[in-house]
């Protein structure tokens, strides 16, 4: 209890020197002046992940709708790959590939569109936090 009334006192005690020197505002404004740039900075880093964000996504769901138009309008009894080689492992291979295909399509698909939502919430995630520190800077 006697420690906590020192350290108040201690703090009661305390008056900072405020003075309107001109070398303490030049440090003020270069100070205001480099979080500035970095939050322009990051702001531009952020539109270009959402630029390059549609541009994976419109690539993505072109190249994915010529390869299922591809797949699905070769005839069903014609194989998609043939082997010169004919061992039980590239019959089955040829017979069943357009499953494998289809199946590695879909898994790729899958995988892209975890990906931009992920890449998303990231982005979002770096929106708060700049907001955050830009209204932390301007408080």
């Amino acid at each position: 209890m006697n420690k906590d009334k020192a350290l108040e006192e201690l703090f009661l005690a305390y008056k900072p020197k405020l003075n309107d020197s001109d070398a303490f505002m030049a440090s003020l404004n270069r100070r205001l002046d480099a979080v500035e740039y970095i939050r322009q900075k990051q702001e531009t880093t952020l539109r270009r992940y959402k630029m390059f964000m549609v541009v994976a996504f419109i690539v993505g769901i072109v190249s994915g709708a010529i390869t299922v138009k591809y797949v699905l309008s070769m005839p069903a009894d014609v194989p998609l790959m043939t082997f010169s080689i004919q061992t039980d492992f590239f019959l089955w291979l040829s017979k069943n590939i357009r499953l494998i295909f289809s199946t590695a399509l879909a898994l790729l698909m899958s995988i892209g569109v975890i990906s931009i939502v992920g890449n998303i919430q990231d982005i979002m995630s770096m929106r708060i936090r700049v907001d955050g520190v830009a209204k932390k800077e301007c408080a």
